[in-house]
């Protein structure tokens, strides 16, 4: 039975796009959620339908052939076709209303996404509504994978993630600071217990490289983050030691409470813990990192709610 006559598994397709984002088949297969053998079963068994070999084992990470390069591009438009081909049936068969369906990172989720959805439901009937909340790597996967519509997250101009660098459509929706905070000081409460530029090394609450947010503090504040300072950010007299990670804000919100150490937190997060004095500010403005609220959507035509949230939420200020 030659290549052509061999039928054609959609998991395999999907399963290529994983590879050719990631490189690695652990990962890959990681973020298929199936176990490896199956996954190179799977490339390979792609290949055979092909007829030839999509990837280099031998470099590492895995790269493209040329006929990986010249499939990969050919694959993502049939792929898009095939999702608006899906959207626009259900339509004509008057299925009921497209669930609208969101990844958005903990943080935002917790602070932003309900306000700005009811600004939003007040003008557009938008019927069932599906949220995972999640890692801003996860909230990217779901997005790459099609599982969900829009990822909502934070982003910076001069950090590009994942969705910038494959071209999704993106709306700046609104505006975020993080700021340096700390507890504060039991013996003064209006200072901070720890603060950038004391003499001794400051403990900082940093993001993993799961978090958006770390992705854009390690780019923006090479100083503190990296081993290669910048001349951007300000010099520390006793450098830092970074004594917890995570990829939760809330979490790193909670240590800071603690006294564990300075945590750089979204002001729509902290707003709340400056009034109470439970947090304190723990750096000038030159340690502020501004960064957007962005909104990404599919490539392809969705269903029609969903494309009128999208046209909605361009009109709104930002």
């Amino acid at each position: 039975m030659g290549p052509g006559n061999r039928p054609l598994d959609l998991e395999w397709l999907e399963d290529f796009l994983a590879l050719a984002e990631t490189g690695n088949f652990s990962r890959a297969a990681e973020a298929r959620a199936i176990a490896q053998p199956a996954f190179s079963r799977h490339i390979r068994a792609l290949e055979d339908w092909v007829g030839v070999e999509l990837f280099d084992r031998s470099a590492h990470p895995a790269a493209l052939t040329a006929a990986g390069k010249r499939f990969l591009p050919l694959l993502q438009a049939t792929l898009a076709q095939l999702e608006s081909a899906r959207t626009r049936a259900r339509e004509a068969h008057e299925i009921a209303a497209s669930t609208l369906r969101f990844a958005a990172t903990h943080v935002l989720s917790l602070t932003f996404f309900p306000r700005w959805l009811a600004g939003l439901e007040s003008r557009l009937d938008m019927g069932p509504i599906q949220t995972m909340s999640d890692s801003s790597q996860a909230c990217e996967d779901l997005m790459l994978q099609r599982r969900v519509q829009f990822v909502l997250c934070h982003g910076h101009p001069g950090v590009p993630g994942r969705l910038d660098e494959a071209q999704y459509p993106m709306q700046r929706i609104s505006d975020d600071v993080l700021q340096p905070v700390s507890a504060p000081d039991p013996a003064d409460p209006q200072r901070p217990l720890h603060a950038m530029g004391q003499p001794a090394a400051v403990p900082v609450l940093a993001y993993s490289e799961a978090s958006g947010l770390g992705r854009i503090m390690r780019s923006r504040m090479r100083s503190v983050f990296s081993d290669t300072p910048d001349a951007a950010t300000p010099a520390l007299p006793g450098g830092v030691a970074v004594v917890f990670t995570a990829h939760h804000a809330v979490l790193l919100k909670t240590m800071a409470q603690e006294g564990r150490g300075v945590a750089w937190l979204p002001q729509s997060l902290i707003a709340d813990g400056l009034r109470s004095g439970a947090l304190v500010v723990a750096g000038g403005p030159e340690w502020n990192v501004p960064v957007e609220i962005r909104l990404y959507r599919q490539r392809a035509e969705m269903a029609a709610v969903a494309e009128g949230l999208w046209e909605l939420s361009a009109k709104r200020p930002s």
